[in-house]
């Protein structure tokens, strides 16, 4: 019988405890090298979506998170509930007006990226390595990125659609796009 030359592999699940050994701590978070991408919420609904992008941040180990506008924030509770605990990990600030971090950023050479359809918008996976350090905006579930803000991007990136819709969860969305920028550093870091 053809099942008899197969050799079958067996794998395991690793246990919670097998998987912390290999994760950081809050104490020793200084140690790890932070992706260099501040992400800014424009205006976010949902706080179930701004927990998420926590924990999503806290997986990539961006640089900072800066919610703007009407962005739930901690200590609210569906923020905490979702986050999971990132809120102690990732670094973040509450700040009313978008523009002036976007300013700020802008002053310290830091590029400005949209995650948004516009007529120039490049895929998210095209984004190169001397276009670090960035920071990526992510918009409002229905509006998107604002036109003000859009105004002071260096560039766009989108995430190609192949079905009948033209956008994804805005928590979605970020973890896409996020982990593609941290798959770019990490090949560029190791050459």
């Amino acid at each position: 019988m053809l099942w008899e030359n197969i050799i079958i592999q067996t794998m395991r699940k690793l246990k919670h405890d097998e998987i912390s050994r290999n994760r950081s701590s809050l104490e020793t978070l200084h140690q790890v090298n932070k992706l260099p991408v501040y992400v800014l919420l424009d205006s976010i609904r949902s706080a179930y979506n701004v927990g998420s992008i926590f924990r999503t941040s806290d997986g990539a180990m961006i640089k900072k998170l800066y919610l703007c506008g009407y962005t739930p924030h901690p200590p609210k509770k569906e923020v905490l509930k979702t986050a999971l605990g990132s809120t102690e990990s990732v670094p973040w600030e509450y700040t009313e007006d978008p523009i002036e971090v976007v300013m700020k950023l802008k002053n310290e050479g830091v590029k400005i990226c949209a995650l948004e359809l516009t007529d120039s918008s490049i895929p998210h996976y095209t984004v190169e390595s001397n276009q670090f350090p960035l920071c990526l905006i992510i918009g409002n579930e229905i509006t998107g990125v604002s036109h003000s803000l859009i105004d002071l991007c260096d560039f766009s990136i989108e995430i190609p659609q192949y079905g009948i819709k033209q956008s994804l969860n805005v928590a979605v969305a970020y973890g896409i796009s996020i982990f593609e920028l941290r798959k770019t550093f990490d090949l560029n870091d190791s050459l």
